[in-house]
């Protein structure tokens, strides 16, 4: 046991025997943080008013987690309208936690779902649009979606996916992942599969550039609401790999050392809220949330070693094994998943396999035909709209 640990189990016995000043001195006397919460806490425990004054004088010290300490002694005298207007302040702290600690307490998230938790529309339940994502978006209303499973086009680095400039594709993208997130039901997930792009040289004297897009996108989710909660790596066979070491392994110069890329992100956000997890699973019944309990094996690391698929149409699709394994984690039988870039359509058939509902939408029209192809052969009762004036002719049939 170290030191902080000994002083730390020496406060918690004496809590019952000492008095406030005791654990003042301690407070003002002792250098560890630790320490020092082990100390407002005892005083908190004793739940006295003439103790409100330290309390209050505590939320100005540097460290936040003395400062989330007082808050905790402090919550107790809540009814007292001074202590709440002087918490309240603290919304604009500039710690992150202690802003959603109080956020939580005083001011709560509004659910803005019409409908409950467990249900979605309609006009959405298994239903594929040939069409502009954000145009279609527009016409869904906010809290649609149980989840959102989507790598978006690859940077300049397939024909379906040409753009002026690196800026323009980030700026594309924000636009999509904001009405994803206005689109997505209160506190559930949104996993994104992207991963850095090499753009080739114009000439032998030029360079080469590479792109980093899971990093410039994260920041942007984070300023749209978007909570980071994980970061999962797709590990796929090195065979699989373009070759980029051949001409090191050959001349071992140092510098031009570049390793074969054999991974892409699995980045999992969770729509911002001031509940917990377990509010998002107790909106559902018993027999749901049995029927949808993870069976067999599962991963235990954020390393899945998944390989690779091709596909005769797309050049880039996703493995139906990673599919399946998202959906099964991160939503329930009868939730509803979207992908707002369908492609050929992997994500809807891992969510029919798996009971659940899917939405999509994809604007190539190749790809819409072979989305429709693979569909039509899993599921009998699919609707496929070709453009977005039949989506919303349907939207309204449907409401």
């Amino acid at each position: 046991m170290t030191t902080i640990q000994k002083k730390i189990s020496f406060l918690k016995d004496r809590a019952k025997f000492e008095d406030e000043e005791f654990f003042k001195n301690v407070f003002y006397n002792e250098n560890s943080s630790l320490v020092k919460r082990e100390a407002i806490s005892s005083i908190g425990r004793k739940r006295k008013r003439e103790n409100i004054p330290f309390f209050l004088e505590l939320l100005k010290d540097k460290d936040p987690n003395i400062v989330l300490q007082a808050i905790r002694a402090l919550l107790v005298f809540k009814s007292d309208q001074k202590i709440t207007n002087r918490l309240k302040e603290l919304v604009n702290h500039p710690n992150e936690i202690i802003q959603d600690v109080i956020k939580k307490e005083f001011f709560p998230t509004k659910s803005k779902d019409k409908l409950p938790h467990t249900q979605t529309y309609d006009f959405l339940k298994n239903c594929a649009v040939n069409d502009d994502v954000l145009k279609v978006l527009q016409e869904v209303p906010d809290e649609s979606f149980h989840l959102t499973f989507t790598s978006p086009p690859y940077y300049n680095a397939r024909d379906y996916s040409i753009y002026i400039s690196y800026q323009e594709y980030l700026r594309f993208l924000e636009k999509v992942f904001k009405e994803v997130h206005r689109t997505t039901k209160e506190g559930r997930f949104f996993l994104l599969n992207t991963s850095p792009v090499i753009i080739p040289r114009a000439g032998r004297k030029y360079a080469s550039k590479r792109y980093p897009i899971p990093y410039d996108l994260h920041n942007i989710l984070v300023d749209l609401g978007w909570e980071f909660i994980d970061d999962i790596i797709w590990l796929k066979p090195e065979a699989s790999a373009k070759n980029r070491i051949g001409g090191f392994m050959q001349h071992r110069k140092p510098l031009a050392y570049k390793p074969n890329s054999v991974t892409e992100m699995v980045m999992v956000y969770r729509k911002k809220t001031d509940k917990l997890i377990d509010w998002n699973i107790k909106q559902y019944p018993k027999e749901i949330i049995e029927k949808s309990l993870v069976n067999g094996s599962f991963e235990t690391t954020n390393v899945w070693k998944i390989n690779p698929t091709n596909h005769k149409v797309h050049s880039a699709v996703f493995p139906l094994e990673l599919c399946e394994k998202v959906i099964k984690y991160y939503s329930f039988v009868g939730d509803i998943v979207f992908d707002p870039f369908g492609g050929v359509g992997t994500l809807a058939k891992a969510a029919i396999l798996n009971e659940r509902l899917f939405f999509t939408t994809e604007l190539d029209k190749n790809y819409f035909l072979a989305l429709k192809k693979e569909l039509s052969q899993t599921l009998s009762q699919v609707k496929f709209l070709s453009s977005l004036k039949e989506f919303k002719e349907y939207k309204n049939a449907k409401s």
